[in-house]
């Protein structure tokens, strides 16, 4: 691969796939939303920079959905569905608000819980739909500084809930101080939706019923009088070719440098959609390419063995996160869709060509050599000695880490059981010596100091944090007042220059402050 054979729009449109399934939309939402975005901004009048903004921010607007992934799915169960629905709703109808609360709040929990949660249940959502908006908006930002995207696509990124008449999430913001891109993109992903399920009429007739209050009256003007042509040009045969020949101006692109950093923070991302996992596919990476490195792989394979690390679970975001973080037995039908996961890895990597190799290997890392793992049961002979060390290197690291269902294994239970599945035929010796080693048993010391100044003390905070603990909770972990635990966290944020959970969460898991190495 050459230094600068990448494009940066195939790496992040790979990435709007996870976010799409996550959103309960089908892939190519976000693709479709940015070619209709795009066109929409030429009839507009937008300049090429603008374009370019827009083009961006509609592949990234819907990342930030793994900060509230883990809430959601307590409040609604299967938050996916939720999604689905939700992007369905009116938003100017507060009965079709109170309707959707009363069919999706409390799922699958027993009748006096379900009570508990809708009781009061508008009044608390609606407060909690603006921090909840915000820490996504955040999330989202955070994603595009690290690709190195400008301060226009950030604030974009940013007001991506925003409505047109000031009602929207998180600032309340109104009319034109609105990011142009954001009141683009808006309109663009309903009427995408609206055309999707209900044709070209309905969607035209949804943008004009919305003008004025969700949308800005100029481009719902322009949408009234070209929007059928403009959507009658969506069902091209390849929307992946169509998006990626849509880019506004010169195509971006990356170095291999700059494809590691993509990878990593889409891993970071992918990790917070469950408390359990954030710092897992770091962890993963970091396993699978040290032990490559002790066994004299090649540097290709050791790179490559890293990026699959990294990029393992991106297909967890087609799993509800109720299944992730669920603390007793999952039922047969909840199993069939964590089998799914790597499939969808292995599909939403498929495009890239610097991806379609990785994705392949990725996409094995739950397989056994008895053919008893998934999704493919495939046998011993058909798994490359870089998938046995992937598929190693991910049982380590999950059995000492916490689960919803189990606390973290101690590293020497974990390497037994490691070797037991060796001796059992399931899992390949070379590669179980090579991890361990790697893991260098009883664990990593801990780095000198730590980021952004934080304390020892900061750094326990962080942790529990990340882990969705409550000031309360914290206090009572750490045997310290409501108070002290809360003053910690605010002092966190200031050190880490952030305003939500879910931010300063990205923060420890990019940071590697998460890992039960450095516990």
């Amino acid at each position: 691969m050459g230094e600068r054979d990448v494009r940066l729009a195939e790496l992040v449109a790979s990435f709007s796939l996870a976010s799409d399934i996550a959103l309960g939309q089908p892939m190519e939402h976000a693709l479709r939303t940015c070619l209709l975005a795009v066109r929409l901004g030429e009839i507009a009048g937008y300049d090429e920079a603008s374009l370019g903004d827009a083009y961006y921010s509609g592949l990234l607007r819907g990342v930030g959905c793994v900060a509230d992934a883990h809430q959601l799915g307590e409040w609604f169960g299967d938050e996916i569905a939720a999604w689905a629905e939700s992007a369905t709703l009116d938003p100017l109808s507060a009965p079709a608000l109170v309707g959707f609360l009363a069919r999706r709040l409390g799922t699958g929990r027993p009748y006096a819980q379900r009570a508990a949660l809708l009781a009061g249940a508008p009044v608390r959502m609606a407060a909690a739909a603006r921090e909840l908006f915000g820490a996504h908006a955040e999330i989202a930002q955070r994603m595009a500084a690290a690709l190195g995207l400008g301060d226009e696509v950030q604030r974009g990124l940013g007001q991506t809930f925003e409505r047109w008449d000031g009602r929207g999430y998180p600032a309340g913001l109104r009319g034109e101080a609105i990011a142009p891109t954001a009141r683009l993109l808006r309109l663009a992903s309903d009427a995408e939706i609206a055309h999707r399920l209900g044709g070209p009429d309905a969607a035209v007739a949804l943008v004009a019923e919305r003008a004025a209050r969700v949308y800005d009256p100029s481009l719902t003007e322009r949408f009234g009088t070209r929007g059928r042509l403009l959507l009658a040009q969506l069902p091209v045969e390849s929307v992946w070719d169509a998006a990626m020949a849509a880019e506004p101006g010169r195509p971006r692109r990356v170095s291999l440098a700059d494809l590691d950093q993509v990878a990593r923070v889409s891993a970071d991302m992918i990790d917070m959609r469950s408390p359990y996992t954030l710092g897992h596919s770091a962890g993963v990476a970091e396993l699978a390419s040290h032990a490559a490195a002790v066994l004299g792989i090649d540097s290709d394979g050791v790179h490559a063995l890293r990026l699959a690390g990294w990029l393992h679970d991106l297909g967890r975001a087609g799993v509800p996160a109720g299944i992730w973080d669920k603390h007793s037995e999952l039922s047969a039908s909840e199993w069939e869709r964590v089998r799914l996961h790597p499939y969808f890895t292995e599909r939403m990597l498929a495009r890239p060509t610097v991806f379609a190799p990785v994705g392949a290997l990725a996409a094995q890392h739950h397989e056994r050599l008895d053919g008893s793992g998934y999704p493919h049961a495939s046998m011993a002979a058909q798994q490359a000695f870089p998938a046995r060390l992937l598929a190693v290197a991910d049982a380590y690291h999950a059995m000492i880490e916490p689960r919803p269902h189990r606390p973290a294994r101690p590293p020497d239970q974990a390497a037994a059981e490691l070797r037991q599945a060796v001796h059992q035929g399931r899992l390949d010796g070379e590669a179980v010596t090579a991890v361990l080693e790697a893991a260098g048993h009883p664990g990593r010391s801990r780095p000198r100091g730590w980021p952004a100044g934080l304390s020892d003390r900061e750094v326990e905070v962080l942790r529990l944090l990340a882990r969705g603990h409550s000031n309360r909770e914290i206090a009572r972990e750490l045997t310290v007042t409501p108070k002290t635990a809360g003053n910690h966290v605010q002092h966190i944020y200031e050190k880490l220059g952030v305003s939500s959970r879910a931010a300063a969460t990205l923060f420890a898991t990019q940071h590697d402050l998460l890992s039960p190495a450095l516990a």
